[in-house]
């Protein structure tokens, strides 16, 4: 093959139509992604933009709108505990799960059910 993958660009994840202040109070105030201005062509479609670092995430809305419960994004984080410790401040449920070997991850869900995976890898 004369081609070659590099990285993932962004992810898609459904909300239902309307939803963009509840995913900006979870992506952005929660945590801490900027908002990313969508191009104007785009911005009829609905949905918001977000990124932090090379991690990119866009949220679409679908009617009707079903959660992505099991397909998800895994996000690498450094410092994974100190997020831990963020979210048990802030009140947000995860789940911790030491099922894949020199994997410390958590999976949590958005305000929408969309199932949302992060990990660190053991050095």
């Amino acid at each position: 093959m004369d081609f070659h993958y590099e990285a993932i660009d962004h992810i898609q994840l459904a909300a239902p139509v309307g939803g963009e202040e509840t995913a900006r109070a979870f992506y952005k105030e929660l945590l801490g992604f900027q908002e990313i201005e969508k191009p104007e062509l785009l911005k009829k479609n609905g949905g918001v933009w977000f990124q932090a670092g090379n991690v990119a995430i866009h949220i679409g809305g679908e009617e009707p709108f079903t959660p992505a419960k099991k397909a998800h994004p895994a996000i690498l984080v450094k410092n994974i505990e100190e997020l831990k410790t963020y979210l048990r401040k802030m009140e947000i449920d995860f789940k911790t799960d030491d099922l894949l070997p020199c994997a410390n991850r958590l999976y949590l869900s958005d305000p929408f059910g969309n199932r949302i995976e992060f990990l660190e890898w053991d050095s």
